[in-house]
Parts: structure tokens; C-alpha cells; sequence
């Protein structure tokens, strides 16, 4: 899958507000937006999208920041687990992408991990979770360095892809659950996780907790630091 080389311009200004960024796509796409009322219709702007194998990440990041949480539309895929965060497939996008709910009771987090060359997407659609991003380790057995912190409030979207680096999240609350919605593309099946003290790397597999609404009987072993 290729990527316009202009999505990188965009997604990480943080000096533009909203609306200069959609001047600036409308102007590159010579066209208008597209209008997202609800989860059916993020599904279909994400499948018409995907139908190309040239995407571009701004609109994709675009067509997620318009949708506007609604547990009516949701609720059915968010399934907590007791013991850690759970990964709940939505839709699989042809092959293209996964789009996913994450569900993060009180105080539960991901380790630091990487995304597997691919494009991660995340979504405030409940509660609040914080960001952690750190360098790749220079060396074998270093420490890993912290290079950002961010908290992501109710539908904000945040972007990663490991040139950007690792990251780790979290929800700090100790009395909140907090769902986001993430996008994965291309999608993966594996991830690289790090220990913060020594850089050390172990490779996890990655699973869905639940698949379309319905819980995954097959899950037998602790799902993967993927988020």
C-alpha cells in the first residue's frame, strides 16, 4: 500500500487549528470533504478509501476526527475484560485495515511496543488515556527515552507510525474506563514490545479479545501488548 508523502505535513503540525488543515486537503484533493454522522458512515468512507491502494493518510485522519462519538452505535462491540485492555474487532476492511474498539478498565495500560510498519489511528470515544511516545533505543540494552507525553480527551485523534517512534498507553484513572476506536493500516498479526530499563524486545502476537459484537471463545492466552 502506498502513501501520498503529503500526509506527514499535516498530521504532525500541531501549529495549525483544525480548520486550515481542511483548507489545505480540500485544496489537495480538489474536492469537497466527506460528511460522517455516524459509524456506518465512518465504515463507509474508511471502505471507499481503502478501495485504492494510494491512500491518503490526511483524509483518513480527517474522516475519523469527524465522527462523533455515539454509545447507541458502539456499545455492542465494547467488551471490558477484569484483568487488562481488550482489543474488539468492528470492521476488517477487506484485508486493507482493522478497525477496532479498545476497551481499558481503571488503570490499565499497553506496554511499549512498535506497529509493525504499519499506520495506527486512535480515537476518544469514552473517558480520557495518555500517550506515552519514546525513541527507538540507539543501542542494544539502553533505556528507553521519552520524547512525548499526550492526553487524549473525547474525540480527538492522535497518529503513530514508527518513524514517529514507540509508544505506551495508558488510562491513569483509577475510577473511569476509557474505549477508543483504532485504525490499523495494513493490518498485522505481530508486534515488537520493549522493556522501558533496557530496550529489550520481545516479539507478541496479536488477537481480538471479540470479533464483530461476538467474544472470541478461541482466546486462550494473554492478549498481546498490541494497542
Amino acid at each position: 500500500m502506498s502513501i501520498c508523502q503529503y500526509r506527514s505535513e499535516m498530521i504532525n503540525n500541531n501549529n495549525e487549528d483544525d480548520e486550515c488543515r481542511e483548507i489545505k486537503l480540500v485544496k489537495h484533493l480538489g474536492h469537497s470533504l466527506p460528511e460522517v454522522g455516524s459509524l456506518s458512515d465512518l465504515i463507509r468512507e474508511l471502505n471507499k478509501l481503502f478501495e485504492s491502494d494510494n491512500v491518503n493518510v490526511d483524509l483518513v485522519h480527517y474522516v475519523m476526527k469527524t465522527y462523533k462519538s455515539n454509545p447507541v452505535e458502539w456499545k455492542k462491540f465494547a467488551k471490558f475484560d477484569r484483568f487488562r485492555y481488550t482489543r474488539n474487532l468492528v470492521d476488517n476492511g477487506n484485508g486493507k485495515y482493522n478497525l477496532m474498539l479498545l476497551c481499558w478498565g481503571e488503570g490499565q495500560g499497553s506496554g511499549i511496543h512498535d506497529h509493525a510498519n504499519s499506520h495506527c489511528f486512535m480515537k476518544m470515544l469514552q473517558g480520557s488515556l495518555e500517550e506515552i511516545r519514546f525513541a527507538w533505543p540507539e543501542k542494544e540494552e539502553s533505556e528507553l527515552g521519552e520524547i512525548g507525553r499526550t492526553r487524549l480527551n473525547l474525540n480527538e485523534v492522535c497518529y503513530i507510525n514508527d518513524s514517529l517512534g514507540l509508544h505506551r498507553v495508558e488510562n491513569v484513572s483509577s475510577y473511569d474506563t476509557a474505549i477508543s476506536l483504532h485504525l490499523y493500516c495494513p493490518p498485522y498479526d505481530r508486534c515488537t514490545v520493549f522493556n522501558q530499563k533496557n530496550g529489550k524486545k520481545t516479539s507478541s502476537t496479536v488477537t481480538f479479545y471479540s470479533m464483530f459484537g461476538k467474544k472470541n471463545k478461541e482466546i486462550e492466552a494473554p492478549i498481546p501488548e498490541d494497542n
